[in-house]
């Protein structure tokens, strides 16, 4: 009986699979590679902004090697800084408080060329009122297809 029991717990270890210690790693790394592309394609299109039409001028352009504050005025009369929405009010607390951070920094207008000057002056009298007087016109240059 004794050798009934060897014979079949030799043959249980010869029936039994033995752990795979390596992991495969193609399957991660495939799925990665094809992030990496959907990502690299999509970047480029989340840094739109607001779209206005910038009025055309033959001035040169101004270097800055910070990340521009940008207010906006649209064609239907909206602020934005940057990309947000904001009431005249909060657009002013809202840089007053980034120029308590950064009190060198300059902001840039842009105005719709279909929107009435006043409009875009309007903001901009606001700003200076606030205190704000760095404040720089953005435009267009004739050959610039933007």
């Amino acid at each position: 009986m004794a050798g009934g029991l060897i014979g079949r717990s030799t043959g249980n270890r010869r029936g039994r699979h033995r752990p795979l210690a390596e992991i495969n790693v193609t399957p991660f790394v495939d799925v990665m590679l094809v992030l990496l592309i959907v990502f690299m394609v999509t970047a480029p299109l989340l840094t739109v902004g607001v779209p206005v039409e910038l009025p055309k001028t033959a001035a040169a352009q101004l270097v800055d090697r910070d990340e521009p504050l940008i207010v906006t005025v649209d064609s239907e009369g909206r602020v934005f800084l940057q990309e947000t929405e904001r009431s005249l009010d909060a657009l002013i607390a809202t840089l007053n408080a980034i120029r308590a951070e950064k009190p060198d920094g300059t902001i840039y207008v842009r105005g719709d060329k279909e929107i009435a000057y006043g409009e875009v002056m309007q903001v901009m009298g606001a700003l200076v009122k606030a205190g704000i007087t760095k404040l720089s016109l953005v435009a267009e240059t004739p050959n610039s297809g933007r």
